[in-house]
Formats: structure tokens, C-alpha cells, sequence
């Protein structure tokens, strides 16, 4: 394995007097790769966190540029990046807090044609998306292509984290085997977020992937973890995996990416 400069030593100085991380670690950090979907609310404190770490490839895709609406939260960005692509801003101020760190922007949707081909670059995969479509193609394609995803969510005062694990057992589909009705659950357009919960979220879900890739504690798989922010509480709530579940079951059913716009209600089915 690769020697540290100097000036890795002073930089991650912190983490190497660790015990469980030392050279060795900082090293295996270095040598990662992890592609975060979204670089919102919940993007935005992931990224900066896996890169000060010094996790030495970092993919971000991102489709949307920066909006005046998110700089109450999004602390990646800045007024002046208002209508920049944010998956490029993010490679910017990425690599000018790290420039150990390599981030490869990818300026799209993360869907269902380009899904597995960008699972499959990477170590771990953490979703920061703010809708139920990606979710759940997230943790289908984590599921087949056997890689650990961290996902986190969001709504006005409270959150939530979870793993799930390579291969699943317990995937996503086995704590939400059905998504909810699209008029049931509000974006935070609609519904609002409190700046503070996402960056809350997304350091918790940085310190799962560091964890991961180190190899240190206890994982979130099976268990999830879910955040009240007006009482300042945490609950564990144990996920199990459902022996029916058609990604991760006992008899799989489902082994490709579906429409999950339609799945979720999202979009009109097409007629047979």
C-alpha cells in the first residue's frame, strides 16, 4: 500500500491517531470510491464530509442547478453559483477543500437506463435524493448489483437513516414494500424543511459510509434510525427482511429496473 506524504500525515493527522483508522485506514479511505446521488440538503454535508475524510473518489450526480430556495440548507453553495449546474459546483469547492479528492460530476438524472452502469463503478453508494422513485431504484440496483447503499430522508422537523446491506436482507422495499400515495407525503416545496435537520441527516449518513469503507462498529443494516428534531430524540426502530420481498426474498421476482415513476404513482401507466 501506498506511503503518505507529509503533508497527508498534517492533514489527516486527526484520523491516523485514531485507533482503528491509522496510516492503514487513511489509505483505505484514500483508495474509495463512492458515488452520492443528489447534492442537496442532504448531498450537500455528505460531500463535505467524504472528502475532508479524504475518500479519494467521489461520484456526484445531480441533474438541477442551484436555486435561490436552497441556499437555506444546501450549504455546498453560494449566491454566486446561483443557476449553476450543481454537480459541478460541488466537484469545485470539492477539490479546492481536498485536492487529494477526485470528484467526477455527472450532470443528469440517476434513472433507470444509467443506474447499474454507475452502481457498478463504485465501493458504496449513498442516496441523498428527496423522492421515493430514486429510492427505490437505489436499493433495487445496491440489491442485484451487491453493493452497500446509506439512504437518508427528510420531512419539516424529522429524519431518517438506514443501510442497506450488499445484497439486501433487508432492502428498502422490506421496510416500504408499497410507496405511499404521491397526495400523502408533501416535498418541502410544499411542506417545508428546516435547514438544520438535512445537515443533521447527511453527517450521520457520511459517518455510516466512512464507517463502512473503515470497516469500524456496528452498521445501520436492519435497523433504522429516525430523528425528531423538535424533541431531540432518537428512535431505533429493527427492519426485517421479508421472506416475500421481490428483490431480496426468498423467491426473487424482480431482477431489472421497472418504471418507478409508474410504481410510485408518479406518472400515468402506459396502456398494454
Amino acid at each position: 500500500m501506498f506511503p503518505l506524504s507529509e503533508e497527508q500525515i498534517r492533514r489527516y493527522a486527526r484520523h491516523i491517531v485514531l485507533p482503528g483508522v491509522g496510516g492503514r485506514g487513511q489509505r483505505r479511505l484514500l483508495q474509495s470510491r463512492v458515488l452520492l446521488i443528489g447534492v442537496g440538503g442532504l448531498g450537500s454535508p455528505i460531500a463535505l464530509y467524504l472528502a475532508a475524510a479524504g475518500v479519494g473518489t467521489i461520484g456526484i450526480i445531480d441533474p438541477d442547478v442551484v436555486d435561490l430556495s436552497n441556499l437555506q440548507r444546501q450549504v455546498l453553495f453560494r449566491t454566486e453559483d446561483l443557476g449553476r449546474p450543481k454537480a459541478e459546483v460541488a466537484r469545485e469547492r470539492l477539490q479546492a477543500l481536498n485536492p487529494d479528492v477526485r470528484v467526477i460530476p455527472y450532470v443528469t438524472r440517476f434513472t433507470a437506463a444509467n443506474a447499474r452502469q454507475l452502481v457498478a463503478d463504485y465501493d458504496l453508494i449513498i442516496d441523498g435524493s428527496d423522492n421515493f422513485p430514486t429510492k427505490y431504484l437505489a436499493s433495487d440496483v445496491c440489491v442485484w448489483e451487491r453493493k452497500p447503499l446509506i439512504w437518508g430522508a427528510i420531512f419539516q422537523y424529522e429524519g431518517q437513516v438506514s443501510m442497506v446491506p450488499p445484497g439486501g436482507r433487508p432492502c428498502y422495499r422490506c421496510l416500504l414494500p408499497s410507496p405511499p400515495p404521491p397526495d400523502l407525503i408533501p416535498d418541502c416545496q410544499q411542506a417545508g424543511v428546516f435547514g438544520a435537520v438535512p445537515g443533521t441527516i447527511g453527517a450521520l449518513q457520511a459517518l455510516e459510509a466512512l464507517k463502512w469503507l473503515l470497516g469500524l462498529g456496528t452498521s445501520l443494516a436492519g435497523r433504522l434510525l429516525v430523528f425528531d428534531g423538535l424533541r431531540a430524540e432518537w428512535l431505533s426502530v429493527q427492519v426485517e427482511r421479508r421472506p416475500d420481498c421481490p428483490v431480496c426474498g426468498d423467491h426473487p421476482t424482480l431482477f431489472e429496473p421497472i418504471d418507478y415513476e409508474v410504481f410510485c404513482g408518479l406518472a400515468p401507466r402506459t396502456p398494454a
